[in-house]
């Protein structure tokens, strides 16, 4: 479908938008544990998402886009994760990105990517963690290595946890130059570019697919202008609070919503479930109403922290650096105790590979693998405590 066409989509109302995600999750549902089986990335997902205009969800109204904030992109993102949450996380990852997009980066290349997020399935992911280095965030030496010849860049590497690539038209790879003293920073790649190489090495427990394969760069070349964003080291060292705004939420509302689906089918469960000996729903007994208020306990907290740190955002006044993290931590760490009550209250049942709860709990656990993880979290937060 053209999306020239759906030009009148781009004055949708904030109700229009959630209710046209809404439709989307549910259809997106209906294959998710079939790709979750395979490993498979729902290329399909993303085409509908572009056909309605969803992947610009972020794109500044200005440029043709939807013009929405962290709120509204957290509200998007929680609700396509109740129906596929790999595809939330590689949109989660692209409207990250394009949040990303500032002013150092050369004007008609931010023209550009947001032109084809409206117009093309253009996805956007970074590329950032490496076999030696794991995350950036930790620190450490990066191995990929550009430098500049008379044609342009040239960038070799290795990249790990590269999500959602089958699927990605840009790659934002994350590298240093081989200069004396080396720059780091984003280099803009192009996906099928000569010397790209994905080695499908994704076999995991949760989130399956997302297909976050690793990518080897080898020789690759990209015009000289595709150096977007590259800084002296002592330029990375105070991270943009807007930015870690949008990151953490939108990695926590992909939990809250994997969640709030667990919820709904053990809701389901408990109220059909009637045992011969009881002659009533399981529903009716006071162990299962106590057990089901807690867990509703824990994602309307959920649901608070993420609308106020978007709002907060939204009206330009970011939560700290630490205080995203608290943020991200408590709300996959609520996602994942509200699903593995879930699991306790069901039984066998809520394990069964025939029922959908046992793949809600895997995917509900990597959680806890999003930087920024618990450990960095709560170190940062008791340094600031203790006035280190």
């Amino acid at each position: 479908m053209n999306r020239v066409n759906l030009k009148p989509r781009l004055a949708l109302a904030r109700s229009d938008i959630l209710e046209l995600a809404k439709v989307l999750a549910d259809s997106f549902a209906e294959r998710a544990a079939e790709h979750d089986r395979a490993g498979t990335v729902p290329a399909e997902n993303f085409v509908r998402l572009s056909d309605t205009g969803l992947l610009a969800l972020t794109v500044p109204q200005a440029q043709d886009g939807l013009g929405a904030g962290l709120h509204l992109a957290s509200e998007v993102i929680g609700i396509i994760a109740r129906g596929e949450p790999s595809t939330a996380l590689i949109l989660a990852m692209h409207y990250i990105n394009h949040a990303a997009i500032i002013e150092r980066w050369p004007a008609h290349i931010a023209a550009r990517l947001r032109a084809e997020a409206i117009n093309q399935v253009g996805l956007i992911n970074a590329l950032r963690v490496e076999p030696e280095l794991g995350t950036p965030a930790r620190g450490g030496t990066l191995a990929t290595v550009a430098w500049q010849t008379t044609e342009g860049w040239r960038i070799s590497g290795h990249k790990i946890y590269s999500t959602g690539i089958p699927v990605l038209k840009w790659l934002a790879v994350w590298g240093r130059t081989d200069e004396p003293e080396p720059r780091i920073g984003t280099f803009l790649v192009p996906a099928g570019t000569p010397g790209i190489r994905i080695n499908p090495t994704w076999d995991q427990l949760g989130m399956r697919a997302t297909e976050s394969h690793d990518v080897i760069l080898e020789d690759v070349l990209i015009p000289l202008d595709h150096a977007v964003d590259i800084r002296p080291p002592s330029g990375w060292q105070a991270p943009d609070p807007v930015q870690i705004a949008w990151s953490t939420t939108l990695v926590a509302a992909i939990y809250d919503g994997v969640a709030r689906t667990a919820q709904a089918w053990l809701l389901d469960f408990l109220t059909n479930r009637r045992p011969a000996n009881l002659g009533a729903s399981l529903a009716t007994l006071p162990r299962f109403q106590e057990a089901v208020g807690e867990i509703q306990g824990l994602l309307d907290a959920n649901r608070r922290l993420l609308r106020d740190i978007g709002q907060e955002t939204d009206r330009g006044h970011p939560p700290s650096i630490a205080e995203s993290g608290l943020v991200k931590s408590a709300v996959t760490n609520n996602a994942i105790a509200a699903v593995e009550a879930a699991i306790r209250l069901s039984g066998n049942p809520g394990l069964s590979r025939a029922n959908p709860l046992e793949r809600h709990y895997r995917d509900v656990l990597c959680g806890r693998i999003h930087t920024p993880q618990d450990d960095s979290v709560h170190i940062a937060a008791g340094k600031i405590a203790l006035g280190l």
